[in-house]
């Protein structure tokens, strides 16, 4: 039966120290700072670099065994991933050769002791540089990938992420070295929550402006590029980042919103439009007849019904008002169309078409007219 390789090494090394003994000069066996010999001060960094040695061979045979597994996939995230963590992974395999050799140095329980902290300590840097190195990847792949390509909002908000993250991987990866090194831990985040609550009142519209920004991020009311009314101001987004949003209005000037305050107002964004409404009041004079008001009404909506991008369902022509100095025919329809140039160009020729259809029926559009009666009083006093 083989023994395991921890009880393997401690005999080995309760046989070579005997050895060691005899054949080392005599002031390497004098005792050294923190209890230890000085041959086992000199050891330990021989022991570090043979570690370190094996761990980098068995760290580049790891990589290339992964790398073999991840090559047969179709994805390149996993080939990515293994050259990210290919040095910590190398470093872990050296912390777990070190383990291995460390029972030659026959230290003391109470050095062991303290040496075994150190070790858990870095084994803890290396994960969370591992982490840390996964995280870039991470966030990335998710930069790189078609939701983002779609959504520039929410890929704007991908730095935002990655630096929380990595602040939050910071943090525990921290503490956790340092609890681990035997420092009060508890004090040390007492301080900082207090320190942290100074910061947040302190940075409270910076804090309410960055949640703001992610609140547009994940809700998306609007986007960059979108033409958008908010409150009295109509304009192009143009940027939209973490503290302000900013917005090209038709003077060309720009307006800067803080997300704070703009993730509570009323925003209404066009390019969500499915459709765009074509409203005209034809104000026709007073003098048309009713037979000619029925051809009107009749060749307006036959002209809508008749263009190929009104939607069908939509559309209204309606004799509606007598006004002071008009008879008003109200005409609404949708067209199908999103894009503004387009809709203008077609509105363009639909007017025309209503022109035509009210000189066809033999009347005209009504400007604003008024009679005045002069009544002529007779003379005071007159025969």
């Amino acid at each position: 039966m083989i023994a395991p390789a921890p009880a393997f090494a401690a005999a080995l090394a309760a046989a070579a120290h005997p050895y060691i003994e005899r054949h080392l000069p005599a002031p390497l066996l004098v005792e050294g700072p923190r209890g230890l010999l000085w041959w086992q001060w000199l050891a330990l960094p021989v022991l570090v670099a043979l570690a370190l040695a094996a761990g980098s061979l068995l760290g580049w045979v790891t990589r290339r065994v992964l790398g073999h597994l991840a090559a047969r996939t179709t994805t390149t995230w996993d080939d990515a991933l293994i050259d990210r963590v290919g040095p910590p992974l190398s470093v872990l395999w050296a912390i777990a050769v070190f383990t291995l050799l460390r029972p030659a140095l026959d230290l003391d329980p109470e050095a062991g002791e303290v040496l075994s902290h150190v070790q858990r300590a870095a084994t803890y840097l290396v994960v969370f540089w591992a982490g840390f190195r996964s995280l870039n990847l991470a966030f990335e792949a998710a930069a790189a990938a078609p939701w983002s390509k779609v959504n520039p909002s929410l890929s704007g908000l991908l730095p935002l992420g990655r630096k929380l993250a990595k602040i939050v991987l910071l943090a525990i990866g921290v503490v956790s070295v340092l609890n681990e090194l035997g420092f009060q831990v508890a004090s040390l985040l007492a301080g900082l929550g207090i320190g942290g609550i100074a910061l947040a009142l302190a940075a409270q519209k910076t804090v309410e402006n960055l949640f703001g920004s992610v609140a547009i991020g994940v809700d998306q009311p609007f986007r960059v590029g979108d033409f958008v009314r908010i409150e009295d101001v109509v304009g192009t987004v143009e940027a939209i980042g973490m503290r302000s949003t900013r917005i090209r209005t038709l003077d060309r000037t720009v307006v800067s919103f803080p997300n704070g305050k703009l993730a509570d107002l009323k925003a209404e964004t066009f390019a969500a439009r499915d459709r765009l409404r074509l409203f005209v009041n034809l104000g026709l004079a007073y003098g048309t007849t009713a037979a000619q008001l029925r051809a009107i009404l009749a060749g307006v909506e036959g002209a809508l019904r008749g263009h190929p991008r009104i939607w069908p369902d939509g559309i209204s022509v309606r004799f509606t008002e007598v006004r002071e100095s008009s008879l008003n025919v109200e005409v609404m329809a949708w067209f199908q169309i999103t894009d503004w140039n387009a809709f203008t160009a077609e509105r363009q020729e639909l007017l025309l078409r209503f022109l035509e259809v009210v000189e066809a029926a033999g009347t005209t559009l009504a400007y604003p007219t008024r009679t005045v009666h002069l009544v002529q009083r007779p003379p005071a006093g007159g025969a």
